[in-house]
């Protein structure tokens, strides 16, 4: 049950994110038009739709992904955890082809370097994805979960940039970050929110690799 808890306090965590930016895609498909005028733009329906599908599949992964991390799930259920693992490759692609398309269409508001630094992310979480399946298909449990926890360090991604953002603002005020996010707090968030996460996992994996094999329960990722 212990093991259980920090995956369902994640998700405790991600759903009320993950319900808004679905909301906001879902309102987006509709025609609607969405109060982040700055994201949904009249007269550009190939990047609001685009930008629509990566909310929809990110709010998908966000929100869910961390029940994968269950170790009792994957035991009592496997069929389940196969079946949510190609749902959630599939919202990653997703996202990631979204959030590239409209990248390449209309740009982020923050400009070049947060145009680099979310197309280094969406590529980054399209390849974990993919990593993460293919080992599980050859029945490389090691290997899968090795990529299964760098997925869901990235599927977390929007919701870290977003507290990121809230933690800053309530012990700074907001310095050094514009509303064009283009300050100098905005050019090390657009990296910060899964670079350093990232760089920290592979030091934990690679302690974990020179000391002890992982379980074979904790090899299910």
């Amino acid at each position: 049950m212990r093991r259980a808890a920090l995956p369902l306090l994640a998700v405790l965590v991600a759903l009320p994110f993950g319900l808004y930016a679905l909301g906001l895609a879902i309102d987006a498909a509709r025609g609607l038009r969405p109060p982040d005028s700055h994201l949904f733009a009249p007269g550009a329906p190939a990047s609001n739709a685009a930008l629509a599908l990566h909310m929809a599949a990110g709010a998908v992964l966000t929100a869910l992904v961390p029940l994968q991390l269950i170790p009792a799930l994957r035991r009592r259920w496997p069929g389940l955890h196969r079946g949510m693992g190609r749902i959630f490759v599939g919202a990653a692609l997703a996202a990631a082809l979204g959030g590239l398309v409209y990248i390449a269409g209309r740009g982020t508001i923050g400009g070049p370097v947060m145009d680099a630094a979310f197309a280094l992310y969406g590529v980054l979480l399209g390849v974990a994805a993919l990593m993460a399946i293919r080992a599980a298909r050859a029945r490389d449990l090691v290997r899968h979960r090795r990529w299964a926890l760098r997925f869901f360090t990235l599927a977390m991604g929007s919701l870290l940039f977003r507290l990121h953002y809230a933690a800053w603002f309530l012990a700074t005020g907001g310095a050094g970050s514009t509303e064009a996010l283009t300050g100098p707090f905005d050019r090390v968030q657009v990296f910060a929110f899964y670079l350093p996460y990232l760089a920290l996992l592979e030091l934990w994996l690679s302690r974990e690799k020179r000391g002890a094999a992982p379980k074979s329960d904790a090899s299910a990722g």
